[in-house]
């Protein structure tokens, strides 16, 4: 009995009153015990927390190169381009258009090459840069507080010979250009040290005009010209190009020359007075174009079809709208020309329109065709804006592919992809 008694007072020992159970523990030991299993599941959490984002950040980063490797731009080889909104569009809707335009001239790469105004550029850029007669004189000024750009023109001098004075109006053309996409290297692109080079896709921020001085070899302008410049930052894909031209009243504006000012490479936050000298003319790449050809002999008929057209957006305009009017001319002489119906502008704007030319009175070696692309507005009545030109043809060298692939396959449409150039 008391050896059964004491058995019954030692399990009693280890519960409480209360019926709770008692360790044979110090305290020491049991917040030890607790303590370390608070560590080991701090350090469990922190495990799990880095594991889910690494799952994270590894899933974006395999997309990122997923997106830059199918990405690809209207030319026909495949090309990675981030493309950017000067006003700040939405991000979302260029990739959409650029995963579009990527099938698209997946399609045609079996039948199309670079674009002949791609082409055009860059054989412009390997040949040296010659220098023309004469010289403008400008300033340049940004105010930071008010957010503005201001151009001032001063002078031209040294345009043409005295005996040539009395005919000569001239006046200089400004253009504000920006760089909206880069693409990556291509083949038939290469620079002077052969390497492949893209072209750069512009787009025409502002565009101004001097008044014409008549009969002045070393016409005085100065003429002031300003437009809002929201961030400084963007300088650097910006470029003042200035073109010195003779105003000819019943025919084109002959150009003189021309000073490129790229404005990143410039300190503006104060007024800049500088003297450049007059450079070759060059065309820049600011669209692209997406022609079908086909020629009927029978009827001696050519079908001319616009189906696409691309250019940058910098900024989205609720009533612009883009239409194109294509011109046949044979022997210098313009034959007919049509125009398409206004479609809604955007980046890549569908048009999906044939027009059909008769060349019954001349042989089709003896044509080109030449289009050109204006946007305008639908609700406002504002003057309308030249995006760019092209032609094409026999006489073009640039254009001899796309001619004589429609001449081999007559009664067959050819899709290609052509530059718009101004």
């Amino acid at each position: 009995m008391r050896s059964r008694q004491m058995d019954y007072q030692a399990d009693g020992w280890l519960l409480s009153t209360g019926g709770e159970l008692r360790m044979p523990f110090s305290d020491t030991v049991k917040y030890s015990i607790l303590g370390i299993s608070v560590a080991l599941l701090l350090l469990a959490l922190g495990i799990l927390i880095w594991q889910a984002f690494r799952c994270c950040t590894g899933g974006q980063a395999t997309i990122t190169q997923q997106d830059a490797v199918n990405r690809a731009p209207l030319c026909v080889v495949g090309k990675a381009r981030t493309m950017r909104n000067y006003s700040g569009a939405p991000c979302t809707r260029m990739e959409n258009v650029s995963t579009e335009v990527c099938g698209l001239s997946r399609c045609l790469s079996g039948a199309s090459d670079l674009t002949s105004g791609s082409r055009q550029v860059d054989e412009e850029k390997q040949d040296a840069i010659k220098k023309v007669d004469g010289s403008i004189r400008f300033s340049i000024f940004y105010d930071q507080l008010q957010s503005q750009l201001v151009v001032t023109v001063l002078q031209v001098e040294g345009l043409l010979g005295p005996s040539q004075t009395c005919s000569l109006q001239p006046f200089v053309k400004l253009r504000l250009m920006w760089a909206g996409s880069v693409g990556v290297e291509v083949d038939d692109c290469t620079d002077k040290q052969g390497k492949g080079t893209a072209p750069i896709l512009w787009t025409v921020l502002q565009e101004w005009r001097t008044r014409v001085v008549k009969g002045s070899c070393n016409p005085l302008f100065g003429d002031q010209f300003s437009c809002i410049m929201q961030d400084d930052k963007e300088f650097h894909h910006i470029n003042l190009k200035m073109e010195v031209r003779h105003f000819d009243k019943f025919s084109r504006h002959t150009v003189f020359g021309e000073v490129r000012v790229p404005l990143g490479q410039l300190n503006i936050t104060y007024p800049l007075e500088l003297q450049e000298d007059l450079k070759t003319p060059q065309k820049d790449l600011v669209g692209e174009v997406l022609l079908t050809l086909k020629f009927l002999p029978t009827s001696q008929r050519l079908e001319v079809g616009l189906l696409k057209v691309r250019t940058v957006l910098t900024e989205i305009c609720s009533d612009g709208a883009l239409y194109a009017r294509i011109s046949v001319q044979c022997n210098q002489h313009k034959l007919s020309y049509q125009k398409t119906s206004a479609v809604a502008h955007s980046l890549v704007t569908v048009f999906n329109e044939v027009l059909m030319f008769s060349l019954s009175e001349f042989p089709l070696d003896q044509c080109k065709i030449s289009v050109s692309v204006y946007e305008t507005h639908m609700t406002r009545k504002l003057p309308k804006h030249l995006i760019g030109q092209l032609t094409l043809g026999k006489e073009e060298n640039s254009q001899d592919k796309h001619w004589s692939l429609m001449m081999c396959s007559v009664r067959q449409p050819i899709a290609q992809w052509h530059g718009l150039l101004i």
